[in-house]
């Protein structure tokens, strides 16, 4: 719904100048725009569920909360950029005790969003990603890259992939390999109980 009204607003000329079009701020914006007739009210339907399946997110985390679906590691999870409470007692599920992981490259290999290699005397061929991991860890470290390419910490090392491989493929190797650097920080912050630092990360 999101993608949808950020599309309409650039096909009318309307980039967006606020950093949250769903904040306070983007939503007065949106309120002064005029868009034609047909894309109006698509935009309003969008917004009515935006708000609607935030609600329902809500309500959800907080029927969760209430059974008891908490965690030892989620208050240091949700220092990684782009975790959140969901997310964090995802991958805190998922992961069960840090100990069983030796080195932050198990702790990768295991998320399945390491590649395939296939080995033929001396040389190496990288294949399609393992994903022979538990899938809601790789779901939440995908949704968390999507969300730390913007942080500062991570923001250059996306940027760089992205250009490196073209726009077909770079967006998309670029946030597995964020996900993978996630995978990584979140084993020394695991093993080490401390939150995320930009040390850690790299």
């Amino acid at each position: 719904m999101k993608n949808r009204i950020h599309a309409t607003l650039l096909a009318f000329g309307h980039p967006c100048p606020v950093s949250d079009l769903f904040g306070v701020g983007g939503r007065e914006l949106l309120a002064r725009l005029e868009l034609p007739g047909p894309w109006a009210a698509d935009t309003t339907a969008a917004l009515y569920l935006i708000d609607e399946l935030d609600h329902q997110i809500i309500e959800c985390e907080r029927a969760l909360r209430q059974l008891g679906a908490d965690h030892r590691y989620v208050p240091l999870l949700m220092t990684t950029p782009g975790v959140g409470w969901v997310l964090g007692f995802t991958i805190a599920a998922e992961i069960g005790d840090i100990a069983r992981f030796p080195s932050p490259t198990k702790l990768a290999g295991y998320t399945g969003l390491c590649p395939r290699v296939y080995q033929s005397g001396g040389k190496d061929h990288r294949g399609p990603l393992a994903k022979n991991g538990p899938k809601y860890l790789r779901w939440a470290l995908i949704e968390a890259a999507t969300h730390a390419a913007r942080h500062p910490v991570y923001a250059e090392r996306y940027r760089r992939t992205k250009t490196r491989l073209g726009r077909q493929r770079g967006p998309k190797v670029a946030q597995v390999d964020l996900a993978r650097r996630l995978a990584e920080a979140i084993w020394h912050m695991l093993s080490t109980n401390r939150p995320f630092a930009p040390a850690g990360a790299a």
